[in-house]
């Protein structure tokens, strides 16, 4: 598809900060594109929904003359923040109504670590209210819109994130993940989205930091980028209660070297966990074939995991109760009916639930650990269907099969939040009508780098492409 934004938009971060670190490029320069690509394509997809253009070039005068060779170092690097985190001067709605004129007046602690390594906050991209959903959509900004087909939704939560980058309005957009919230929006748009492992890009959500199932991560266009985004999150911060020391070897260092004997296993349906319609399956099923023509070992298999879905949706409820039940009542009263039942959820859950989401979500753990002793990754469907409608909240059915609550259709993203494991979600083909299908590579505890690199490998024996795209505009 056409691209015919500004030619340094659809270059590869790390191609841009080296022009950077070369001063081929200014930061301003930068900005100035990202801008003029908002402003080109910015109605259409709706995706970057604030913008705080003169605390962006403020910002310029700011950089600090760090060394520009330390990991993570964006050296002015204009980026997008989801509507979910604070930036301090700019408005934060977190999609909600009652949240319309809230201005944040600090930045929170992971957007502190970004922008002191040299990012450029351009905006802050839409998010469902309160992040709940798998379709960014809410009353403040209205509806987010996929890139290749504006009839369709971009996914959710991280919706605005994902179009922004198949777009080129920036470079690199921050996400968020509970059930899927990176992954679906990465899968669906075309580009790559990780849920690392909980405290390596900060921690849960601020009124509850020990919580570990709703965590921030990097989105960006391919999976090197991604360890770009990655290395400038990471980072001991006493703040935050889950943080992580930044590992001995760069996210980006680690896939320099290639990995070998890489070992997949591959299961179309996570085991008959969730219905998925013939065209994905065969989607990825086909992108497997091609791994495995290029020596990448796959074999089919998955754990039996019987505790995974009563765990996950208590530790979901859990979330809700410690999150959303305590934000003020003034705001409360404009939420979804969907945000409500969420909350109600989580509240009305006994002690003896949570108890067992602790003793599940173990043995899910050890299933798990115990599995991926013999493969690097397991990879899995994203999600069961292609993108539906912009205006669907939820798909009702998938591949027949009724789905009895929103978040059914978004089973997938149970097993790698329950377990505490990173997830790679990435390219794997088109359907018929053109539509990006995303794969989702689930790896053991704390190996973020493995799952980076076997996703790199993947990307390059699948070969799709990476450049940003002009909206294909086909709603009135």
């Amino acid at each position: 598809m056409d691209f015919t934004g500004p030619e340094i938009c659809a270059k590869p971060a790390r191609e841009v900060v080296d022009m950077l670190r070369q001063k081929i490029v200014s930061p301003k320069e930068l900005l100035d594109a990202s801008y003029a690509r908002i402003d080109q394509v910015g109605e259409t997809v709706n995706a970057t929904v604030i913008q705080c253009r003169e605390r962006a070039y403020a910002q310029l005068s700011k950089l600090k003359d760090t060394d520009s060779n330390q990991p993570g170092w964006l050296g002015g690097l204009p980026i997008g923040i989801k509507d979910l985190n604070d930036v301090s001067g700019v408005t934060t709605t977190m999609g909600s109504w009652g949240l319309r004129d809230n201005v944040a007046s600090t930045s929170s602690p992971l957007v502190e670590t970004i922008e002191a390594r040299g990012g450029i906050t351009t905006g802050k991209t839409n998010t469902p209210e309160f992040g709940a959903g798998g379709n960014t959509f809410n009353d403040v900004f209205g509806y987010t819109r996929n890139p290749w087909d504006t009839s369709k939704n971009a996914g959710g939560s991280s919706g605005g994130a994902a179009a922004s980058l198949a777009v080129g309005e920036t470079w690199l957009s921050h996400g968020s993940d509970l059930a899927g919230s990176c992954r679906t929006p990465a899968g669906y748009c075309g580009v790559v989205g990780l849920r690392p492992s909980p405290g390596r890009a900060g921690g849960g959500p601020g009124p509850a930091g020990f919580l570990n199932e709703g965590i921030s991560g990097p989105l960006a266009r391919d999976v090197e980028d991604c360890a770009l985004f990655l290395d400038s999150m990471v980072g001991f911060n006493s703040r935050i209660p889950l943080s992580l020391e930044a590992p001995s070897v760069s996210f980006q260092d680690a896939l320099k070297h290639d990995k070998k004997d890489i070992r997949i296993a591959f299961s179309e349906d996570q085991g008959g966990f969730a219905p998925v319609e013939r065209e994905v399956r065969d989607i990825l099923s086909s992108a497997m074939s091609i791994a495995a023509k290029s020596g990448i070992t796959v074999e089919e298999g998955c754990p039996e995991m019987p505790a995974l879905y009563d765990s996950y949706v208590a530790l979901r409820g859990m979330h809700y109760g410690a999150v959303n039940n305590f934000v003020p009542d003034f705001v409360k009263k404009h939420f979804k009916a969907t945000l409500r039942e969420n909350i109600n959820v989580g509240v009305k859950q006994t002690s003896h639930d949570i108890y067992l989401a602790q003793r599940g979500r173990t043995e899910v753990f050890n299933k798990m650990r115990d599995f991926l002793s013999d493969f690097d990754v397991l990879a899995i469907p994203v999600v069961g269907l292609p993108p539906g409608p912009v205006e669907q909240e939820w798909p009702s059915v998938v591949d027949g099969v009724h789905m009895p609550d929103y978040v059914d259709w978004l089973r997938f993203s149970f097993l790698a939040t329950t377990a505490a494991l990173p997830a790679l979600a990435m390219p794997a083909g088109f359907t018929k009508s053109g539509m990006p299908i995303g794969i989702q590579l689930v790896g053991p505890p704390r190996g973020d780098a493995l799952v980076l690199q076997v996703g790199l490998a993947l990307e390059r024996a699948l070969n799709l492409p990476k450049t940003p795209i002009d909206p294909n505009i086909t709603h009135g």
